[in-house]
């Protein structure tokens, strides 16, 4: 059974990633920004800390499941197709890795959390590479 510290301290660290990388997207002009990645995060970690809190390990595996899942029907509707292009991939792929981050925060593997974090704002990040790259293909077509 986890102290109230333990499960106070999970959420305050999911809150602030998940409002990091919100931000990032906010910056963007993305539509999944600061409230719904927070909120994609610490909800994960909630729904985590209940099944680790309150039902035996089988039963925590089995909503940790339910909530990829359910992270995967949201992120689904956020991709939309247009007449030559599918825009929202990223997004939904950045709710995704969000929920993960919450879920391993929750299961109390802070290093593991952050370090997704990281990998999760570097890669976030790259979107002026990805420009670039777009510039270069279309001059080089």
């Amino acid at each position: 059974m986890l102290t109230y510290y333990d499960m106070i301290l999970r959420l305050f660290i999911s809150t602030i990633l998940g409002l990091i990388l919100g931000i990032q997207r906010e910056i963007r002009h993305k539509p999944a920004g600061l409230r719904t990645l927070a909120l994609l995060c610490v909800g994960s970690t909630l729904f985590t800390l209940v099944s680790i809190n309150m039902f035996s390990s089988d039963s925590a595996a089995r909503i940790i499941a339910q909530i990829i899942t359910g992270i995967g029907f949201l992120g689904a509707g956020t991709i939309f197709r247009h007449k030559d292009h599918i825009e929202g991939l990223t997004t939904a792929a950045c709710a995704w890795a969000a929920a993960a981050m919450g879920i391993v925060i929750g299961m109390g593997d802070y290093f593991l959390g952050i370090l997704g974090f990281l990998f999760i704002f570097v890669v976030l990040s790259l979107y002026p590479l990805e420009i670039l790259i777009h510039k270069y293909n279309r001059k080089y077509k």
